[in-house]
């Protein structure tokens, strides 16, 4: 019979890395045996169910170290090519996390995991209700002919939009099999107020300290409005979804982006 999933957490001391190893180390088929962070205060971080695992602030000693069989990366996106390049290397499946990858990047996540015959989950949001909001948006979208998103989180968010309001608005353009209509301004009293599309959505950003993570996707038509929103009031509800990927990556080979076919969407 294996054993526990070995994870190794690279982000760490963040906000959203600090509840990927307090639920990881609550698992009993998982366990967190290291642990990476650019701000690591010191050689170890302390479980909440007790003991320490090595912290390190560069990603390949401590995978030398620890050999894990799954890194998961709640980083920067300036700095994620990085770990993947050490973890495929090292035989070692992705789960990442971190938002505003662009298209090449994700292109090279898929070409390195799939080269090396390993399992790599890249997603925008790991909040299955959010996973389910932009499944319904994309349904919703070939009924439409107008459609804007408006995005909310906490200050401390590093890119806007959001990755979770790109997809989505990727993800409607195409199912709708052509960009939305959009209205712009023929007069903007402040510029840029309609500059930011994808796929003929608008997207807004908001961001403003007492929030975590929203999203509400208005569709319009003639004589009606369609609104689907999900909100985040506690990063706890991406756990599960990174524990089920956690889960999942070890028998996969090669990249899948989102949680829906994890989910059967």
């Amino acid at each position: 019979m294996a054993g526990p999933i070995a994870v190794v957490v690279r982000g760490a001391c963040g906000r959203v890395g600090r509840e990927v190893v307090s639920a990881v180390a609550r698992q009993a088929d998982m366990r967190v045996v290291g642990a990476i962070d650019a701000a690591a205060p010191g050689p170890s971080l302390s479980l909440p169910s007790g003991g320490a695992v090595p912290l390190g602030k560069e990603t390949a000693p401590i995978l030398d170290q620890v050999r894990p069989q799954v890194l998961v990366d709640f980083t920067a996106p300036g700095v994620v090519l990085e770990g993947v390049r050490a973890a495929v290397s090292r035989g070692v499946h992705l789960v990442i996390g971190t938002t505003g990858l662009s298209a090449s990047e994700v292109e090279e996540i898929g070409r390195l995991s799939a080269g090396a015959a390993l399992g790599a989950i890249v997603a925008p949001n790991f909040a299955l209700g959010a996973v389910v909001m932009m499944h319904l948006a994309q349904i919703a979208a070939k009924y439409f002919d107008y459609a804007e998103i408006i995005e909310l989180h906490h200050e401390q968010k590093l890119d806007a939009p959001s990755g979770t309001a790109k997809a989505t608005a990727e993800l409607m353009a195409k199912a709708r099999g052509k960009p939305f209509l959009r209205t712009v301004a023929e007069k903007e009293t402040v510029k840029g107020a309609r500059d930011a599309a994808v796929g003929g959505v608008t997207l807004h950003s908001v961001r403003m300290p007492g929030l975590v993570a929203h999203q509400e996707v208005l569709l319009g038509a003639l004589g009606q409005t369609l609104s689907i929103r999900h909100d985040t009031v506690s990063r706890e509800a991406f756990m599960p979804g990174v524990l089920l990927a956690i889960r999942r990556v070890p028998t996969m080979k090669g990249l899948i982006v989102g949680l829906d076919p994890l989910l059967g969407l």
